[in-house]
């Protein structure tokens, strides 16, 4: 049977993933007052690092996992988290919007190739609709996912990426959701530097001290109100409901994102914008309600769970 909770980590996805769909608007403050998108990155990934390192000494001197112990899911997720972030400086928003969310075929790929599943009649459906919502929304002029620069390979691999964290994540299952989330800020941190310094002229002149003294408690509240718990649900999810299923969801930020721009900012919002966010959310509701994978994700928890409390 599928997982006590299934749909309730469902909606908890919906709406964490979702919410990035508003974060444009911290991120507006946050250039406002002189923290630009790749240096507000660096700061953010930074500071939640930061907060979250005294939990996994903790953790690391009651002789428990903290998260160092996770560098394959790290480096995917965060990651393809950098990528994604770091190819806005580099190509249009539109484009690495497009790249970077082609997740769910990478997640269905993957499953091929690594664990042998063929996508089932309900898998096909829900990836016809999610990416057909896709191109009605994003898609201008005809635009076809092809890279053509710098950003939009950053944006293509990123997804890749994240696509693969997920699936180890639903492999791994690991029992909390703090050690992925460390190693998620830690790795993550690690690629976002690593970047940034390949990057330095797009990144622009660093923010003087001033300005990141005056912005740091904004970044604080934004680490501790919105960037952990969000990434802690994003993570947590793909080891109970599967990477399938999960790579489908996210795509409510997409939805989101669109109705908050046309609502708040006079951005476009027409057919276009409605018909794409109705058929992304059909693809959602097709995979949470009808395919038989969340099945085999919850089988799999209980019998790794039953499998460890023999060996105790």
């Amino acid at each position: 049977m599928r997982h006590p909770n299934h749909v309730v980590i469902c909606l908890a996805l919906i709406v964490a993933a979702g919410s990035w769909g508003l974060y444009w608007l911290p991120q507006r403050f946050l250039e406002e007052y002189g923290l630009t998108g790749g240096w507000g990155t660096i700061a953010q990934m930074g500071i939640a690092l930061l907060i979250l390192s005294p939990l996994a000494l903790w953790q690391a001197i009651r002789g428990k996992t903290t998260g160092l112990e996770f560098p394959i899911i790290g480096l995917l997720m965060g990651g393809g988290y950098a990528c994604y972030a770091n190819s806005f400086l580099l190509t249009e928003v539109m484009r690495a919007l497009i790249l970077f969310f082609l997740i769910p075929f990478w997640t269905t790929l993957f499953e091929r190739i690594f664990l042998g599943k063929r996508p089932d009649i309900c898998r096909l459906m829900s990836l016809f609709l999610a990416f057909a919502g896709l191109w009605i929304v994003l898609a201008r002029d005809f635009f076809l996912p092809i890279p053509e620069n710098w950003g939009d390979w950053l944006a293509l691999i990123g997804g890749s990426l994240f696509a693969g964290g997920a699936l180890r994540l639903q492999e791994v299952q690991p029992k909390s959701v703090q050690p992925i989330l460390f190693a998620f800020f830690l790795y993550g941190t690690l690629v976002t530097l690593g970047l940034s310094s390949l990057l330095t002229a797009e990144l622009g002149p660093m923010p003087s001290t001033d300005t990141v003294l005056s912005m740091a408690p904004w970044l604080f509240l934004l680490s501790v109100g919105f960037f952990i718990p969000t990434n802690a649900i994003i993570l947590w999810s793909p080891s109970r409901i599967g990477a399938g299923l999960f790579s489908i969801l996210i795509l409510s930020e997409i939805v989101v994102g669109i109705v908050s721009a046309g609502l708040l900012a006079d951005d476009p919002f027409g057919w276009r914008e409605g018909l794409g966010g109705i058929l992304i959310l059909l693809a959602g509701l097709v995979e949470t309600f009808f395919s038989p994978r969340a099945t085999e994700v919850a089988e799999s928890v209980v019998e790794k769970r039953d499998r460890s409390l023999e060996g105790i």
